[in-house]
């Protein structure tokens, strides 16, 4: 029995994706893997449905775990707040709580610049991250403070750093750490844990841009510090809800938050894979460095 045997966690954006060697190829699905692997109930959600039936599939089979796919698209014009109270209803009913929401999904026109984007590519990154963020985030607040659960979601380096061509990106993961800050305080007195990550994964998307432009790969993709891109389920998979033994992202408690917030302290969390590149194929990484949430100065971290 692992350490979230019996615990609900809904994961956005975790439809089935591999590497050539087999191995996880993307964040959702390495996040789900991990999750499956420590006896978690799962909640995937994502907009192609036999990429989520081939991850229930195998997470079931492999696992022994149960795993709710639920087909989910936030989008503009869609109705929204109906879509992900739909998710969230048929997670409650079928496990009868959430402990952990995890929001990953994001889509987004990635290398054209500023004066060139348009409204509808700015509009697919903001409705598919930010926005779904937020619903999200609301939907489940009632049944995270229930369990005193945790959320953790994802921003960016091309946000802190300013990367060429990703500004709807950059302006969604800003948002999504923005937002994600208010959450800490405001939900601290609930025991709602809410973390932030910028990572980076070697995923599918970038294994694909490598292989299809070796050059641009070359001059665009650097090395992080480490030696190596972090892995999508053994390094970034394994973002644990703070409180368990394990959790593998820099933790800092704000010495602050006793005075500004009342006696709850706020956590915020950081996985430090980086990445210095200006541009990426569209999911083919997470981003560049976690920072400090109060200061903004960048923190590095080995990962264990």
């Amino acid at each position: 029995m692992g350490f979230l045997t019996g615990k609900t966690a809904i994961i956005t954006g975790a439809g089935r994706a591999v590497l050539k060697d087999g191995s996880c190829g993307s964040i959702g699905y390495g996040i789900a893997t991990a999750y499956a692997k420590e006896g978690a109930n799962l909640v995937i959600t994502g907009r192609n449905v036999k990429k989520l039936e081939a991850a229930k599939q195998e997470l079931e089979s492999l696992y022994g775990i149960k795993v709710l796919t639920v087909q989910a698209d936030v989008c503009a014009g869609g109705d929204n707040e109906a879509t992900v109270a739909n998710v969230v209803k048929q997670a409650v009913d079928t496990f009868g709580g959430i402990q952990v929401l995890i929001n990953n999904a994001q889509a987004s026109a990635s290398g054209v610049p500023l004066a060139e984007h348009t409204t509808e590519q700015f509009d697919l990154a903001i409705y598919s991250g930010l926005y779904a963020a937020f619903y999200y985030m609301k939907a489940c607040y009632p049944y995270l403070a229930e369990s005193h659960g945790s959320v953790i979601n994802f921003a960016s380096g091309a946000g802190l750093f300013g990367n060429f061509g990703q500004s709807a990106y950059a302006a969604a993961k800003e948002g999504i750490r923005g937002m994600s800050r208010v959450a800490a305080t405001e939900w601290g007195k609930d025991g709602i844990n809410v973390n932030v990550v910028c990572p980076l994964a070697w995923t599918a998307k970038l294994e694909q841009f490598r292989d299809a432009y070796p050059d641009a790969f070359k001059a665009n993709v650097k090395m992080p510090p480490m030696g190596h891109y972090g892995n999508a389920e053994t390094e970034i998979g394994r973002l644990r809800p703070a409180g368990h033994a394990g959790f593998q992202v820099y933790v800092r408690r704000d010495p602050d938050a006793g005075r500004r917030h009342g006696p709850e302290t706020v956590k915020r969390h950081h996985l430090l894979p980086c990445i210095t590149n200006p541009r990426l194929p569209d999911g083919a990484g997470g981003g560049d460095f976690g920072s400090d949430s109060r200061t903004g100065q960048t923190k590095r971290q080995q990962p264990r």
